[in-house]
This record gives C-alpha cells, sequence and structure tokens, in this order.
C-alpha cells in the first residue's frame, strides 16, 4: 500500500481561537504568506504560541459548519522573525513577567533582536523602563524554564496531556521529568494533581509498558483503591470486589489482579485482614490511621476521668445566672459529663442548644484556668464557632501546625497540644487520615469533645468518624433532640426535624407571596428548575428579600451534572450575575474577574483547603496570576494551577458541609433520583441560615425523605473499638 502524501503548509500563528486542556486540540489562525485569509489549523498542538512560524503537514479538509481547514498531522515550530510574530509571541504569556504592555516595550527596544537578547543579553532588559532585577530575574527563569518544559511537552504531545499539565511535571520533577516520566509514568497520577491514571496510563502503554505489565496491574489496583477511599469514602474494600473492578478497569483478567494484590501484600503497600465482608484490603496508609485512631481513642476512653476539683451542681447553677437561662436536663446532662469525662460526644440537629452547652463548658473551665482549644475541619466552620463562642477557634490543619515544606503536622505526640481539653466541633466531616493527626496530638493528660450532627452527611475524605464512634459503644454520647423556643420561630429548623423523623416539611408557597423562611417554588421540568433559579437569583431574591447574589446567596445541587447539577448552574449563572469583565479561558474553565470560586484540593502550601469559597479580585495577564479572596486573607494562583478552582456560585451539597449561608436555593428533581436521600435533604437545609427556597417537586422532596438508606461505607472503626483489634494481620493468605 503506497504511502499516504501530505500537503504542506507554512505560516505565523495568529490567534488560537479555541483549545482543549485535557487532549490540547486546538484551532487557530495561520497567516500564512500568499494568501489574503488568514488559515484555520485544526490538530492536537500542545506547544504552539502566538507569533511563531510554524511549519505543519496535513491535508486539508472540508468542515460541514466551518468550512475549509488544514488537518494538521505534524509541526515544527520556528522562533518568529518579525516584530509582529516576536511581540505576540512574548504577549501570549508564555514567559511569566511578560505580558503585551512589556512585550511592546521590548520590541521597541530592540527591536528584531528582542529574543537574542533575552537569550544572550538578559541585563540589557534591565534598560527597560518597568523591568528591575526582580522583574528580571522572573523572565530569565520563566525563560530556561520555557526551554526545558517545551522538551518535556514535545515529548508527551501525543499522549493528551495538556500544556498546563505538562508544566506541572516540570515543576515537580524538574530536568529529570522526562526520565522518571520513562521509568513510571504511573507516579504522575500520585504526584501530580490533575494527572489520572488513565492519563498516565495512555502515557505508559506509548512508550511501551505492556497491558499485562506487573507494574501497570499494580498500580491499576492502587489508582481503584484511592478513587474508592477519595470518591465514595471506603477505608477499606472487600477482595472479591476490588479484583473485580481493578480487573474491569484494566481489562485484564482476575487472576492477574489477585496476583498484583499479592504483591502489594507482600511490599506491605497494601494490608489484608478479615472482616464482615470478607478479606478486607487497606491502602497501608489508611489501615494505619483507622488503627491509630481505633487505639488513640481506646486509651482516652479508659484514661480515667478529668480532674475533680469543681462542684458541678453549683458550676451549673453559676452558668445560669451568668447567662440569664435555664438550662434543660439534656444540656445539664452534657455538661456534668463534659467536666468530668475524657471523651466524649455531643449530637443534635440544629437549634438543639449544642452551642449554649459549649459557652457553659467553657466559662466553668476558664474560671478553673482549664486551658482549652477549639477547632473544626474547615475554616468556614471554625468562623462559626468563634462567632458563637466569643472564643477562637481554629481549623485542624493550624491547630496543628501543618507545614507545607515537610508535609506534615508539626504537633503530633512527640511535640502535642498545650490544652487540657480539646473541643472538635463538626466532628461528623472528619475523615480518619485528619482524625488520627488530631488525635496523636492530644496530651495523655487532656480530654476530647467532639461535637456534631450524625445524622449529616460523613466526611467527603474516607471513614464516617462520628458515627463509627456512636456505633460502637466505647465513648459517652449525648443525644439532643428537644428543640428550644427561639429556634421554633424558624420553619427551617422545623422542618430540617420534621425531615429526619420522615415527615414532609412545611414550606411557604413563593408564587403565592406567602411568608416564612422556608419556600417551595413547585416546577415540573428540569430546565424549567433551572430557568426558575436563575430568576430566583437575579431578580426574586433581590427583589423581595433584598439579597445580595454575590455575597449571601448559595445553590446547593444534589449532582454535579445535568441541567440542574452544579456544573451547569455555574456556567448559567455566572453567565447571568457576573457576565461582563476581565477573562481567562484555561482548562475549558471560563474565569472572570469577580467570580465565586471554591478551591477543590487541598493546598497545604497556600493554606487553602477542599472547600473553602472566595470571590477572584486580581486577574493579572502580565505575571499569570489570578488572586483570589479567601474571607479575610488573599491567595495568588498560577495560571497553571488553575484547575484547582471551579466556579461556586453553584455547589454540591456534599462540598457545603461545615458551612452556613444566609441564603439557599436547593434544586429537588426527579432528575436527581439517585440523589433523593433523607441526608442529604436535611443537610441541605441546614446550611440556609436565613432563608431557604426549594425549587422542583413535591413528588422529589417525598422521595428523598422516604428514602433512608445511608450510602455504605467499608470502615472498620467501629469493630476496631468494639473488639480493641491491635495488630496487623500481615500475614494473611487472600485465600484464607
Amino acid at each position: 500500500m503506497p504511502a499516504r502524501s501530505y500537503d504542506t503548509l507554512q505560516g505565523t500563528l495568529e490567534r488560537i481561537t479555541y483549545i482543549n486542556e485535557e487532549n490540547h486540540y486546538v484551532v487557530a489562525r495561520l497567516q500564512v504568506p500568499g494568501r489574503r485569509d488568514l488559515a484555520t489549523i485544526v490538530g492536537n498542538l500542545p506547544t504552539v504560541t502566538p507569533g511563531e512560524t510554524l511549519k505543519l503537514t496535513g491535508e486539508w479538509v472540508q468542515h460541514n459548519r466551518y468550512g475549509e481547514q488544514f488537518k494538521v498531522e505534524t509541526f515544527e515550530t520556528i522562533a518568529p522573525a518579525t516584530l509582529t510574530g516576536i511581540e505576540k509571541y512574548l504577549g501570549s504569556g508564555l514567559i511569566k513577567g511578560i505580558g503585551p504592555i512589556f512585550a511592546r516595550k521590548l520590541v521597541e527596544a530592540f527591536d528584531i533582536g528582542t529574543l537574542r537578547i533575552i537569550e544572550e543579553e538578559p541585563s540589557r532588559l534591565l534598560t527597560v523602563d518597568g523591568i528591575g532585577e526582580v522583574r528580571l530575574h522572573r523572565i530569565r527563569t520563566a525563560w530556561e524554564e520555557q526551554k526545558e518544559i517545551r522538551e518535556v511537552m514535545i515529548f508527551l504531545q501525543g499522549h493528551g496531556v495538556s500544556s498546563a499539565y505538562a508544566a506541572k511535571i516540570f515543576k515537580t520533577y524538574g530536568k529529570s521529568s522526562i526520565a522518571i516520566v520513562q521509568e513510571n509514568p504511573y507516579r504522575l497520577a500520585k504526584d501530580i494533581y490533575g494527572i489520572g491514571f488513565k492519563t498516565a496510563d495512555r502515557i505508559a502503554q506509548a512508550i511501551g509498558i505492556e497491558p499485562h505489565s506487573p507494574l501497570r496491574v499494580e498500580a491499576g489496583v492502587i489508582h481503584v483503591l484511592n478513587e474508592l477511599a477519595s470518591g465514595e469514602g471506603h477505608v477499606y474494600y472487600p477482595l472479591d470486589g476490588l479484583t473485580k473492578a481493578s480487573a474491569g478497569i484494566l481489562e485484564v483478567d482476575e487472576d492477574l489482579t489477585t496476583q498484583a494484590i499479592e504483591r502489594l501484600r507482600h511490599e506491605e503497600r497494601v494490608i489484608c485482614e478479615p472482616g464482615p465482608h470478607g478479606v478486607a484490603v487497606y491502602l497501608a496508609s489508611l489501615y494505619a490511621a483507622e488503627e491509630g485512631v481505633a487505639r488513640r481513642l481506646q486509651a482516652l476512653a479508659e484514661g480515667g476521668a478529668l480532674p475533680a476539683d469543681i462542684d458541678i451542681e453549683r458550676a451549673i447553677l453559676w452558668s445560669e445566672q451568668v447567662n440569664r437561662l435555664s438550662l434543660a436536663e439534656q444540656q445539664k446532662e452534657a455538661i456534668r459529663e463534659a467536666l468530668i469525662r475524657k471523651l466524649l460526644v455531643i449530637t443534635g440537629g440544629p437549634g438543639t442548644g449544642k452551642t449554649t452547652i459549649l459557652r457553659c463548658i467553657l466559662q466553668i473551665l476558664e474560671k478553673k484556668h482549664r486551658r482549652m482549644l477549639l477547632c473544626s475541619p474547615t475554616g468556614r466552620a471554625a468562623k462559626r464557632m468563634s462567632e458563637a463562642t466569643g472564643r477562637e477557634a481554629k481549623t485542624i490543619h493550624r491547630l496543628l501546625e501543618f507545614s507545607p515544606k515537610d508535609g506534615r503536622f508539626k504537633r503530633d505526640q512527640h511535640r502535642p497540644l498545650e490544652a487540657d481539653l480539646v473541643i472538635v466541633d463538626e466532628a461528623s466531616m472528619i475523615d480518619v487520615v485528619l482524625m488520627n493527626s488530631l488525635l496523636k496530638a492530644i496530651p495523655p493528660a487532656a480530654g476530647l469533645i467532639l461535637v456534631g450532627d450524625v445524622d449529616q452527611l460523613p466526611s467527603v475524605g474516607p471513614g464516617a468518624i462520628l458515627r463509627d464512634i456512636i456505633a460502637s459503644s466505647l465513648v459517652p454520647v449525648i443525644r439532643l433532640s428537644e428543640i428550644f423556643r427561639q429556634a421554633r420561630e424558624s420553619q427551617i429548623v422545623i422542618n430540617a426535624h420534621r425531615i429526619n423523623r420522615g415527615e414532609f416539611p412545611f414550606c411557604a408557597d413563593w408564587e403565592a407571596q406567602e411568608q416564612g423562611d422556608c419556600y417551595l417554588l413547585a416546577k415540573t421540568e428540569a430546565l424549567e428548575v433551572q430557568a426558575a433559579i436563575l430568576e430566583l437569583a437575579s431578580r426574586g431574591l433581590p427583589t423581595r428579600h433584598r439579597v445580595d447574589p454575590l455575597e449571601e446567596l448559595q445553590i446547593l445541587s444534589p449532582m454535579q451534572k445535568g441541567p440542574i447539577g452544579a456544573m451547569q448552574l455555574n456556567q448559567a449563572l455566572q453567565a447571568r450575575l457576573n457576565p461582563s469583565g476581565p477573562e481567562l479561558l484555561r482548562a475549558g474553565r471560563l474565569y472572570r474577574l469577580g467570580d465565586r470560586v471554591m478551591q477543590i484540593r487541598n493546598n497545604y502550601d497556600k493554606d487553602v483547603y477542599n472547600g473553602d469559597i472566595g470571590r477572584i479580585v486580581t486577574l493579572d495577564m502580565e505575571d499569570r496570576e489570578v488572586t483570589v479572596q479567601f474571607d479575610d486573607r488573599q491567595v495568588t494562583y498560577d495560571f497553571n494551577d488553575l484547575d484547582e478552582l471551579v466556579l461556586a456560585y453553584a455547589v454540591t451539597i456534599h462540598k457545603s458541609q461545615g458551612s452556613e449561608y444566609p441564603v439557599v436555593i436547593i434544586p429537588v428533581h426527579t432528575a436527581h433520583y439517585v440523589m433523593l436521600q433523607r441526608n442529604l435533604l436535611y443537610t441541605a437545609i441546614t446550611r440556609g441560615r436565613r432563608l431557604v427556597v426549594l425549587v422542583g417537586t413535591k413528588k422529589a422532596i417525598a422521595i428523598a425523605v422516604k428514602n433512608q438508606k445511608i450510602q455504605l461505607r467499608y470502615t472498620g472503626l467501629a469493630s476496631r473499638l468494639q473488639k480493641g483489634r491491635q495488630e496487623p494481620a500481615l500475614s494473611l493468605a487472600l485465600s484464607e
């Protein structure tokens, strides 16, 4: 069969009109000598920058909609040779520290020799107005990195790795990038946020790693366990299910995944032990965390009582007098237990007096000069705790003094917290790894109080800590059920408890303009629900209730996808609430100045965490940076790190845990049938402080209220606490 013949094309890249950051498919316009009109080129072009001269091979095709296009097969780049080309090239944002303004200044100063000057005589850039030693250093560093990054990008260009990810690979591995990728591409999935197993696997197979390779199968098993932990909250997974799931993803025989699990067990990368669902397979890190939590909770529970130097009944009476209130018997019992127990759980829904109990405990112990520390899993929850108690509360990460440089907490069993009592709010949100880190840092003589609502959703991360602790019966539990007078005036609170009891909520009719703080706006079709939410956000709530949609309103959706999922709602709300201004398209996402955004992973270097919400306050095209205001501080992101941020006009209910918002809109529709669960609706309702609007159908609400099924999480904590199991079963054979 004769070799296929291709056309050739050469010209200057004028502009990029579309780029898919996932696979770097590009639609661009090329200035070709001798052609009056710009040529449209399409194809995978991961390294190109406006202003460059491109030598292309490919073929001309006729697109039904867009007309004539040159479909690129191969390409090479040539540094721009014209003044216009040089200015476009430098102004594209390729080199950090040079944007359109400085690109023009440099070309005006150095003419056609601009690129040579940057390469060979960079100190001459100091003669240009606005370029000092700091900016010069940034430009030189970025220029050298860009040359090396290009090598990495050329190596990866055929394997679906975007330029942004190539930059991250280089940032992580430096000059060793290509060598590391060639040796074990599966490291990318573990080391670099945003590069998943599938991308790493694609690279691996492209460089010659066989589909049945032990390296690939082991990496696949670890990937499945990580996905089950981060996506579904499992601490372990039954062997049979893991074998099948891994074989399915890898498209190999189950025998190969079984053998891989056995090898991983011998290397102690996974731990296996008998469980209620057959052999339980743990990632070694999660096994260590769960075993550590069990052992440390047992030590606290068995550690006796706190110092008995308080006349408890007199102290309770004094607290009532100071606060001018009369405590309910449940509240008094919680205070009694808190003053004598080294370990206590206080759980209850909204309006049941948890905050009042905490204030009384703190007042009493302060009189006795006890050292107390308050914390919560998220920044927003910690802030609410501070406001409610009048005392400083920190995130658990800040309390434990996380060091990004070392990748660990400075506070642990060797350097414990200086406290007599540690109180944790929103304890249902803590995953097993964070709980283990916290328990390590609690001094042997100190007490621990866990406060939370066990009926809310469990943690985003692996484990069901609060639920497991309560289920174990090892720890004293105070269950608060009485709703107090002030809370009884709130329909939001009343409805939350009704939902929790399996009863249909009472909602005022929005369209009938009834009065209340909990409304139902009935809409039948999913697209009608979306349109109603947009109208409520932009006009209805601002007009009727003087709601600032950018500051006070949060849409909470059960799911990410679909017309009333968080993703589509975000795009529609951005267009409606923040339609214009400076903007940036990155990784298929449009970021605009003023946008409400959310951090979607823990970034310890920046001290921002999964679920933190802020506003974009600067968008710097020169320095390729975005600045986000989170509550009382600003955080700067390089453009390559923007995959950590998503729009947050709408967020999933799972992501809203630990937060409260003045006003909440919740789509409730059978389009989200699989997510219509009681604890999900309950959690969503309890996020609203002043006003809640349900948009959808009564049928969907009824389904959610009746569906008490809690998604199973494979965890071993409750049984460990019950049985006192301590030692890992490293010698266990998989056939047992």
